[in-house]
């Protein structure tokens, strides 16, 4: 399918329903995406901070929160391409109702992609701003440009979890995800340590992983790490997003047009 050829209208439709179902319990919904992320700045940024003290000449407080702000934008994608997608799909029958509708599949995968991204960004910029205040911020000139980057990496996770979605029989299904590349990721990509103190084989397998990518673009962006070959962080970001979004789409299809 080609992406130039979906409607803007009908996916702002999809991505507007989402969004006026979600206002309604907006508090809940932060509460969950924004506590979990708090806990790590607080507890490893100012604890295991107090012993480590810096991380490659940066402030370890100033090392997670970029790593964490990351991490966060991939489990909140991932979470609403997988849960609440499903439920969309499989429990609800939503996008059977919406499929009803001159709007195509592929419409209603754009659509729920970019709302995954968008709470991504929703999260994030919680975050961004608790990591200003416990000083994980170090330089505000360009602090500002891990934003529209925090929805890139919302788009990257977001694909590949509408795919497993698709093909996904119940929601403990999404535990084999979560165990085989959610958690690796989160573990090995660079939130917590920088990925050259892993084995050649390790820092091998990180590199083609999108979580690295976005942890390399955003970090200097919040820090006084220099920013190396931007364009490949991004468009690795944009390969996972684009590829992510054509395989759910011909998954959804199969499942619900056959």
């Amino acid at each position: 399918m080609n992406p130039f050829t979906l409607l803007p209208s009908h996916i702002l439709a999809v991505w507007r329903r989402n969004y006026l179902v979600w206002r309604k319990l907006a508090g809940v919904s932060m509460l969950g995406n924004f506590g979990d992320p708090l806990l790590y700045l607080l507890g490893l940024g100012y604890g295991l901070g107090h012993y480590i003290g810096e991380m490659n000449s940066i402030p370890y407080m100033a090392w997670l929160a970029s790593g964490i702000l990351c991490s966060s934008a991939m489990n909140t994608a991932t979470f609403e391409g997988l849960y609440s997608a499903f439920t969309r799909m499989n429990q609800q029958g939503t996008w059977e109702s919406i499929l009803a509708t001159p709007v195509r599949i592929q419409e209603i995968i754009a659509g729920e992609q970019i709302w995954a991204a968008t709470k991504s960004l929703i999260s994030g910029t919680a975050i961004f701003i608790v990591a200003g205040l416990l000083g994980g911020i170090q330089q505000w000139d360009t602090a500002l440009l891990a934003l529209p980057v925090i929805f890139l990496i919302g788009l990257a996770f977001a694909g590949p979890a509408l795919a497993i979605c698709a093909v996904s029989p119940s929601y403990d299904f999404f535990l084999y995800y979560f165990t085989l590349a959610v958690t690796p990721m989160f573990l090995f990509c660079g939130v917590f340590y920088p990925i050259d103190t892993l084995p050649d084989f390790a820092r091998m397998l990180a590199q083609l992983l999108p979580l690295t990518h976005a942890v390399a673009l955003v970090r200097p962006l919040l820090t006084e790490m220099p920013l190396t070959l931007p364009w490949l962080h991004a468009g690795v970001l944009a390969l996972y997003a684009l590829a992510g979004f054509t395989l759910a789409a011909r998954l959804a299809a199969r499942r619900l047009l056959r």
